[in-house]
Order: structure tokens, then sequence, then C-alpha cells
């Protein structure tokens, strides 16, 4: 197995384990939603400090259920990793590209290279004989 297979094998455990570990040791047991994101938890924390306290800002966009928020979230991330796929993809066939195109120009350069010395010694026809 080549170090990049290893590394890519342990990069996917590590991820597989951030993903089964909280739900295996039963983290958030505790709380109403356990896995409720960052906004959720940092407006129940600022309620409980100051129950006075009204945002600034609304939102542009509330939809009308949390599946739907959820499904535009998924969407959002979809998207992100489709640009970054491409960008990422695009870099490397660039990479893969010029990379080809050195090896032509060598292969082409010893080519001549060999075709020069070969007409050189046998006399090529061109009248300079």
């Amino acid at each position: 197995m080549s170090r990049n297979a290893k590394i890519n094998s342990l990069l996917l455990l590590l991820v597989a384990a951030l993903a089964v570990v909280p739900l295996a040791f039963g983290l958030g047991d505790h709380k109403e939603e356990p896995f409720a994101g960052a906004d959720g938890e940092a407006e129940t924390a600022i309620t409980e400090i100051d129950p006075d306290y009204e945002p600034w800002f609304s939102p542009l966009y509330e939809p009308p259920s949390g599946e739907i928020e959820s499904a535009l979230f998924a969407l959002q991330a979809a998207i992100g990793a489709g640009v970054l796929a491409y960008y990422f993809g695009l870099r490397r066939g660039r990479r893969q590209g010029e990379a080809r195109a050195r090896e032509r120009g060598a292969v082409d350069a010893d080519a001549v290279d060999a075709g020069v010395d070969a007409g050189a010694s046998a006399g090529t026809g061109d009248g300079r004989d």
C-alpha cells in the first residue's frame, strides 16, 4: 500500500470516527435537540444571559419548516463542494497537461537532435554534402 493510500485511509477513518463517536457515547442526550446547529445554541445562551435581548437584524428569508432549511443548507454545501471539486480538478488537469507538453517537447527535441546527428553523419541529400 502506497504512502498516499495509507494517509487517505487514515483520514477517512478519522472522518468516520468524528461522525460515529458522538452517537456511540450518547453526547448530547441531556438536550432536547442534541445536535442542533450553532445558531440555535447561541440563541439559547443569549436568552439565558439576557432575556430582554432583541436582535439587531432579522433574517432576509425564513424557511417555512426545518426540513426546507436543512435542504437549503445541504444544497449550499453541495454547490460549494462542486465548486471546490471543479477548481481542484482544473488545477490538476492543467498540471498534467503541462507535464505532458514538457514530455512531448523533450521527446521532440531528442528526435530532432537524433535526426540532425544521423543526417550529419550519413548525409541528408540536401546538397550540402
